[in-house]
């Protein structure tokens, strides 16, 4: 430390060149003609070299025994270790300076970066807030747009209505009009022969009469069918009226659209510039942080050598009072011997070493700096290795999981046994379904008892009554990952009439733990998405939803309602295979979809299109069998991979037969073409069973359109749904030994349909 005129003091650099031995001084290291007031220092500096000199000196003289010589010496070089110490206390004190100031720019830089982080959390909640009132806005918008269009078709269904009217009444008038022509025929020669024949004049008089009398009724008719014909004609008017402004209401409701999409794409832009100002800001924090971390480090190598000068001044201290003795010693003893002047210089050694000790002490910090150093390098390295062991292990789990559920077979068979209905009479007739309970037989077996004789099945699992909907989905949600990991997938839940098929795969609407097996796979797809989306995976998903009735494809999410339910319509949905084993159905309506909200409001408007009916097992029994198709694109930039999986989810109608049922006229076709396919179905089972040469999958379209979940390479499942109710006991028993036979079926093995490319442009599905 270097006094100046003023009294300010300048921090100098602990390795600045200087020079104090012998009382001399480097005038060009001097920031000022002054000195420090009240020491003997006279504003020199020190290095370490020079400490270390003025250490190592030793005391010689000319004359050994010139004590006083050596006394002036000995003064003289207790002076310079007086302004050592002094020197090394002032530039202390300004080290504790300079180590404050760190600390308050430390604590106001932390502020600071605490402050930047508070905007961009108040930054980030107000962009989800937006994107939040964005999608209710598009939600209402989309509903809005459904209900114009179902207005729509009203209003057109009407105008067809009126238009038949019209050409009724113009049919009729003109039948009218040939009617008046011939009686105006017949009225003239009528008139001809009573002017010839005035014989007949009385009776011509009378008939004229009659005729008169006929015409005047034919008039007043024909008055009627033109008071009518313009009161059609005013209708219409009124009518095109109407049309024309539902037109122009349509037009104002398709600006109100354009326009509102327009302030969506201003909403989207808004949203990306906040983006980018929220990655500004972490930008900025980032900086911040590194700026702080900058200061500690700084820190923590201004206190480290404040240690070690501390370190080094305490030890000059004692050196310093271990000399002042001496020099009080040598100033009261002149005539000290030559032992005493040993004395002090083994005391001089003490002190070298103890200095070599503390340079030792400092080399090993140092070293332990180091060590501490390579240690947090290695365990980036092992942090990075422990990312990429996640991926790996993410990859592993993905392989292994797809190994064990092709270990445990292709086609797998779940039996589920729904609870007791009031109208199955349980409290009064004998339960024929029951549960071994055991070690081999626990969860997989079921016994059915039938005039008296206990029939036995076991499956991969069985589904007791009390089973929750949640309870079956943890069983299946194997399956459903292995559509996302790109595996063609098959569910169909299979059973007679009444057997709680419908309620399996779909659940009770409206009922958050009642939901069925297609709502359930659908929030787990979409989560599962999310979550491996930090892994780099982008997904892309479309639905499409049909239906099979009386052997004829229906597709359920067609906006032209009218042309799939009329039975003359000549448009075709022909099923056709690739030869990777896709399944695809011409003109078939595919919707891509981004959340289970979407899904969930097709789902419902699939199940108001689908064929229902009433018969005398069920209330509400489904006439068709219905197919959900989940189409999944997977992509990975990262790892240069994309994924295509399937998941087919299909509630098949339910088997019954005609003397319990009570089907009759339409139902009787129905239920004969549901028989029928079902037949198909079993047709198909056993020949794969038996491992025949030719498997007659064209028998039917439910067999066709399931070719690659029975023949090809789809992780396959079929649910069994059993009544336990008595008086079902023949229809269990058939169900349940069909599914025996469709668990003892061996297919080829799923192939995971993967490649490592990036995704071509997307094809849409005809």
């Amino acid at each position: 430390m270097v006094g100046t005129a003023n009294g300010s003091r300048t921090p100098v650099t602990p390795r600045q060149a200087f020079s104090v031995v012998n009382g001399g001084q480097d005038p060009g290291l001097r920031s000022g003609p002054g000195s420090i007031a009240g020491s003997d220092c006279g504003g020199m500096e020190f290095t370490r070299e020079e400490v270390d000199a003025l250490l190592n000196v030793k005391i010689r003289t000319k004359d050994k025994f010139n004590l006083k010589e050596k006394c002036e010496i000995m003064m003289d070089y207790i002076k310079k270790l007086r302004m050592c110490v002094k020197w090394f206390q002032d530039f202390e004190g300004e080290l504790s300076f300079e180590h404050q100031k760190l600390k308050k720019l430390f604590e106001s830089a932390e502020n600071k970066s605490n402050e930047m982080e508070r905007l961009m959390n108040a930054k980030e909640e107000e962009l989800n807030s937006i994107v939040e009132e964005l999608r209710t806005n598009y939600s209402v918008l989309q509903e809005q747009f459904w209900k114009q269009e179902t207005e729509k078709l009203v209003a057109i269904e009407s105008l067809m209505t009126e238009k038949n009217a019209r050409m009724t009444a113009e049919k009729s008038q003109a039948s009218l009009t040939e009617d008046l022509e011939k009686a105006l025929r017949e009225s003239s020669s009528s008139n001809q022969k009573i002017l010839s024949l005035n014989d007949m004049y009385k009776r011509l008089q009378e008939y004229n009469t009659s005729l008169q009398q006929y015409n005047s009724k034919l008039q007043t008719e024909l008055n009627q069918t033109s008071e009518t014909l313009n009161k059609v004609e005013r209708e219409k008017a009124a009518f095109m009226e109407n049309l024309s402004n539902l037109r122009g209401y349509h037009e104002s409701q398709q600006d109100q659209l354009v326009s509102t999409k327009a302030s969506l794409e201003e909403s989207l832009k808004l949203k990306d510039a906040l983006a980018s100002e929220v990655g500004c800001l972490r930008g900025d924090l980032h900086q911040v942080r590194e700026d702080r971390d900058r200061q500690l480090l700084l820190v923590e190598d201004l206190t480290t050598q404040v240690v070690q000068y501390k370190e080094c001044t305490g030890k000059s201290a004692a050196e310093l009072g271990n000399l002042t003795s001496r020099s009080i010693e040598l100033e009261a003893t002149c005539a000290l011997q030559t032992d005493t002047i040993k004395r002090l210089q083994e005391q001089v050694d003490i002190a070298e070493k103890q200095l070599e000790i503390s340079d030792l002490s400092s080399t090993e910090t140092k070293a332990e700096y180091d060590e501490q150093k390579r240690v947090n390098s290695e365990l980036q390295i092992l942090l990075a290795e422990a990312e990429s062991k996640v991926i790996e292990g993410e990859a592993l789990r993905k392989k292994m999981h797809n190994t064990i559920l092709e270990l445990k077979g292709n086609i797998r068979v779940f039996c589920r046994v729904r609870p007791y209905l009031l109208d199955d009479d349980a409290e009064n007739e004998t339960k024929t379904v029951s549960f071994p309970t055991t070690t081999e037989a626990i969860g997989r077996g079921i016994e059915v008892v039938q005039h008296g004789q206990t029939h036995p099945f076991m499956f991969d699992k069985v589904f007791t009554p009390q089973s929750s909907q949640e309870e079956v989905f943890v069983e299946i949600s194997q399956l459903v990952q292995s559509a996302l990991d790109g595996y063609k997938v098959c569910v169909f839940a299979y059973g007679q009439t009444g057997s709680g098929k419908t309620h399996t795969m779909m659940g009770t609407p409206g009922s958050y733990d009642d939901k069925g097996i297609i709502p359930r796979s659908l929030e787990q797809i979409f989560e599962a998405r999310q979550k491996l989306k930090d892994q780099g995976w982008k997904y892309e998903m479309q639905v499409s939803m049909l239906e099979i009735y009386n052997e004829t494809i229906r597709d359920l999410l067609s906006s032209n309602k009218s042309c799939s339910t009329d039975s003359g319509n000549k448009q075709q949905y022909a099923i056709k295979h690739d030869p990777n084993g896709n399944t695809h159905v011409s003109d078939l309506t595919i919707v891509d979809v981004r959340s289970s909200k979407e899904v969930s409001f097709l789902l419902n408007r699939a199940a108001q299109s689908r064929s229902v009916g009433k018969t005398q097992m069920n209330e509400q029994s489904s006439r068709s069998h219905f197919v959900f198709t989940l189409r999944i694109s997977g992509v990975n930039e990262t790892m240069e991979q994309q994924v295509h999986g399937v998941l087919n989810l299909i509630d098949l109608a339910g088997s019954e037969r005609l003397s319990k049922s009570g089907s009759t006229g339409d139902r009787l076709k129905e239920t004969q073409a549901i028989n029928k396919s079902l037949s198909s179905l079993s047709d198909v089972i056993f020949a794969l069973a038996k491992k025949e040469e030719h498997i007659p999958f064209r028998n039917s379209k439910l067999t066709y359109l399931l070719q690659p979940c029975l023949g090809g390479d789809s992780k396959t499942l079929m649910v069994v749904n059993v009544s336990p109710a008595p008086s079902s006991v023949n229809e269990s028993l058939c169900s349940l030994r069909f599914a025996a036979r469709v668990n003892a079926c061996e297919i080829s093995i799923p192939r995971r349909q993967t490649s490592m490319r990036y995704l071509e442009p997307r094809l849409s599905y005809g």
